[in-house]
């Protein structure tokens, strides 16, 4: 039986959870956290002074990250933790998780799930603000980095099907960075992208134009998904889990593949059972299952894409763990 002390310690570590991710996000918004990266360590009067900020204001700041183990500090002059620069900055690098503190504190995330918990009225992403849409589309950036070309590499024969040269197309293709990425990473290939959300779309072209590219990009339900000319290579990166009717997204897939062409599902893989769910990746997962449920859908467990593929005639299946919160599915048509 739990003792109450044992009751006690778990709710203190979720409230100080909680601290540490406000203080996280707000150093993030503030540019506390970029000032320690850029300009390195510094007092709390130098860092308020630099960002015209309160100066004892940014010594509580400074006090609560360090308790939360993301500064260090010698004196009176903090340091940022090592490796935090990237971990919480570098957008760029497959390890970056600061988008996720971004996007947990959007409305859209818990406070419209508690507004909207009696009625339980769902939400499409036409309904999400271009604020959340760019946090999210920040936090899908880190699975791409993982997902090209390392992660598309663990597919067997992909890789130099890829850097031979062959047709692509990236469903659920967002706000176009994986685009770019694939464009860039596989110059031979011919890379397309397809998205249901139109606003979406718009911002992709504008990041592909951004990049100097001209891609095709278009706007459709991946449910309703049909092509002109079949691909060697279909891609959905951390959206299969959204789509209403996975079954018909995997017929629609297959169908817009050549014969030995790869569907490559990249995904969070959900906790399969209740040991999994208590464990950090588990418990960040289920906060993200908190917006899922608005748009009517949760996250998956992997196996559930074997099912699905070995259902819809895919062949030689197989999968890759990337990270605890990355994995990898696919199979051959």
């Amino acid at each position: 039986m739990t003792e109450i002390k044992e009751s006690v310690g778990t709710m203190l570590g979720l409230l100080a959870g909680y601290v540490g991710h406000r203080t996280v996000a707000t150093g993030l918004r503030t540019g506390l956290v970029a000032a320690l990266a850029e300009n390195g360590p510094a007092t709390p009067d130098q860092l308020a002074a630099t960002l015209k900020l309160d100066p004892f204001y940014t010594f509580a700041w400074c006090r609560a990250a360090y308790g939360a183990g993301v500064c260090d500090r010698d004196g009176d002059v903090y340091a940022l933790a090592p490796n935090l620069a990237t971990v919480l900055l570098d957008d760029t690098s497959p390890a970056y998780v600061g988008g996720v503190f971004k996007v947990l504190e959007q409305p859209e995330i818990f406070d419209r799930f508690e507004a909207s918990l009696p009625t339980g009225e769902r939400l499409w992403w036409d309904g999400c603000s271009p604020e959340f849409i760019a946090a999210v589309g920040g936090t899908g950036r880190p699975f791409y980095r993982r997902l090209v070309p390392d992660g598309l590499g663990k597919v067997p024969g992909l890789k130099d099907k890829l850097e031979q040269g062959c047709r692509v197309l990236d469903t659920a293709c967002g706000s176009g960075h994986g685009l770019v990425m694939l464009a860039n990473a596989y110059p031979n290939s011919t890379v397309h992208g397809v998205d249901g959300d139109a606003h979406s779309v718009d911002v992709a072209c504008r990041t592909l134009a951004e990049n100097g590219l001209q891609l095709k990009v278009w706007d459709s339900p991946l449910e309703k998904l049909t092509v002109d000319e079949p691909y060697d290579v279909v891609i959905n990166n951390i959206s299969m889990h959204e789509c209403r009717d996975i079954d018909a997204v995997a017929r629609n897939v297959r169908a817009a593949l050549k014969p030995g062409g790869v569907f490559v599902i990249s995904d969070f893989p959900f906790a399969d059972d209740d040991a999994g769910l208590r464990t950090v990746p588990g418990r960040v997962m289920s906060g993200i299952q908190i917006f899922e449920a608005q748009i009517d859908d949760q996250l998956l467990p992997r196996r559930v894409y074997d099912d699905l593929l070995a259902r819809h005639g895919f062949t030689d299946l197989g999968f890759a763990a990337i990270t605890p919160m990355h994995a990898l599915t696919w199979g051959y048509a």
